[in-house]
Formats: C-alpha cells, structure tokens, sequence
C-alpha cells in the first residue's frame, strides 16, 4: 500500500508546477522567466523614463558631436505610450532654448530617397507657440528681439546665406505678408525668411549648427505632440571613423574627457 501511494503525484498543484518536469527543464524555464522578467523591466524603462540615442550628424556642433551617445529623460515632458498616439503628462513642459528630442513632421524629400521620412531627431527649442518669428542677415528675431546665438555655436563655419531651397516654399503659405516687423522676403533664403506665427501647440527647432542643420526652416513646426525628452548627459562618445585616423575608432578613439558632459 505504500508503495502505491508513493507512485502516485503529491498533487494536482504540483504536477501543475511543473513536478513531471526534467531538472533540465526546469532550469530552461526558470531562466526563461528571469530574462523575460528582465527585458520587461528595460523595455517599461525605456518607453517611460531613459533612452539612449545616438547623434548621427553635425546639427548641433558644438552643443552635440557626432558619435555622442546620450541619455535621454522621456518622463520630463511626458512619455509616449509605444505603438499607440497618446502621450502621458510629464513633469514639465518645453520651454525656450532647451535642446529636445522630437519625432520630425512628415519630410517628403527624405521620403523620394527612400530614407525615414519622420525621424527622430534633436535640436534647440528657438520658438514657442504664439512667438513671431524671423531671421535678418543670419541671426533670429523672436518677436521683435535679436537673439545672440551663443552655446559656442557662433564660431560654427558660416555658409551660403543667400541659399534659396524649394523646401522653404512651405513658409510662403504661413508667413505674415504684413506686419510691424516688416514684409516677408519675396523669396525665403537661409538667412533671410519670416516673419512667421508659431501656431498654438507647437514650436520652432534650430540646430545650434545652423549652416549645417535641416531644421524647422526646412520642414515646418514640431507638434508637441511629436516631442520625446530632452536630454540628460553624453554616457559614451567617439570620434568618428571618418573623421579619425585610427582603427577602429569606437574603441580607440574615445572622447575621455567628453563622458559625463550635462547637455545644455
């Protein structure tokens, strides 16, 4: 009789548990839920709180360098719920002059190339909605004021600033064709467009990087809806390949003195 009931299973409850399982297997599914308890923790961390995101281009020199690698805080203004348009409230909102990072409007030329016509990208927060808008001989005008560029950014190398784009067309749609700070341009050119209404809800970007920078010029006003975080500090950089003269340039060519730097 005991033997009979030895060859029966403790309980229902425990063969549930896995009780007829190999150790083997036991160990797989243990492990499986441990990584899978992991990768849910980093992905509610990720879509909620910090990201990382890297600078592929020379937009914002000398705030930003190609090859930083940043933290970015999504709580600040408030996270975005993945695969879905909600944005959950934030701490704070955007406010003139902070770099921030932003899902770009719709850019049909990225689209003609075959490129992500709606990246993500980053740049400084230049005007804010209700702000009247124009640049003069290179520098911005926010209603009516000059704006020093600062940020190191004016010792950027200067372009072409009589640069005509057909991507500016967009402006002549919006511009104010009169008004106390003067007539718009008949034709926009780089350092010469506006004035310009910033509608409610949304905001004007500029890489400090201005002759190097599609921005806000080019493609239109950024939805708040459309903005991510705002960036917290430079956690890895690198020169790039292309501009290093060393193998492997990831590895061997680190910014030392650059990690750790809080962006402003």
């Amino acid at each position: 009789m005991a033997k009979k009931n030895a060859d029966k299973p403790k309980s229902a409850v425990a063969a549930a548990r896995g009780g007829t399982r190999t150790p083997f297997a036991r160990r797989a599914w243990e492990n499986f839920k441990s990584i899978a308890g992991t990768l849910a923790i980093f992905l509610f961390i990720r879509a909620f709180f910090i990201e990382a995101y890297r600078i592929p281009s020379g937009s914002m020199i000398p705030t930003l360098l190609i090859g930083d690698w940043l933290f970015v805080n999504k709580l600040v203004y408030g996270p975005h719920l993945p695969f879905s348009s909600i944005n959950l409230p934030g701490y704070a909102d955007p406010k003139r002059g902070d770099v921030v990072v932003f899902v770009s409007p719709y850019q049909a030329d990225e689209a003609e190339r075959g490129d992500d016509p709606t990246p993500t990208l980053v740049k400084r927060l230049v005007g804010m909605p209700g702000d009247t808008i124009y640049m003069r001989d290179g520098l911005v005008h926010i209603n009516g004021i000059q704006q020093r560029q600062g940020y190191g950014a004016e010792l950027n190398p200067k372009g072409d600033p009589d640069e005509v784009s057909p991507l500016y067309d967009w402006q002549k749609k919006v511009e104010l064709a009169t008004s106390r700070f003067g007539p718009a341009p008949a034709q926009p050119t780089h350092d010469r467009w506006g004035p310009l209404v910033v509608p409610a809800g949304h905001y004007f970007m500029m890489g400090d990087n201005r002759y190097n920078s599609k921005d806000s010029r080019y493609w239109g006003f950024v939805p708040r809806a459309n903005v991510r975080g705002r960036p917290l500090f430079v956690y890895y950089t690198y020169v790039p390949q292309i501009e290093s003269d060393r193998a492997l340039s990831p590895l061997t060519d680190i910014r030392w003195g650059r990690i750790g730097h809080v962006i402003r």
